[in-house]
């Protein structure tokens, strides 16, 4: 029963599997629980993997210097007075990409931006120079 079902539906976790089969179980004269169901699929090699997205990121862990936080003392009273920058992560068909973003500490306001497909000083530059701009 288990297999027929997943013919049609093969992600359907085991929860909603044994949603659909109670029915079938209780005239068949099976008296089986959902926890006896997990253990009964897991013994059969039936259950459904979950899918692990990996994304690519930044290693912190490294032997080089990491500096300080220079705006921990700082309040930030007005826009434009600080920026401050970040890379993230963006993943389409083409692959991962690098987008550097430049913010207004105080207004929180993008001021400058950059996507590439590596992750480089120049292209971290070329945002701060379009929010200096």
């Amino acid at each position: 029963m288990v297999a027929n079902i997943r013919r049609y539906m093969p992600r359907l976790g085991t929860r909603k599997l044994y949603y659909l089969l109670k029915p079938k179980l209780h005239t068949l004269g099976i008296k089986l629980g959902q926890d006896a169901l997990f253990d009964y699929l897991r013994e059969h090699n039936l259950l459904v993997q979950p899918i692990r997205s990996y994304t690519k990121t930044t290693f912190s862990k490294h032997w080089m210097k990491k500096h300080p936080n220079l705006l921990a003392s700082t309040k930030v009273e007005r826009p434009e007075q600080v920026f401050v920058s970040d890379i993230t992560y963006l993943e389409s068909d083409e692959g991962v990409h690098y987008l550097s973003l430049v913010t207004d500490a105080s207004s929180r306001k993008i001021m400058g931006h950059e996507v590439s497909r590596e992750m480089k000083a120049s292209d971290t530059v070329k945002a701060i120079e379009q929010a200096i701009g």
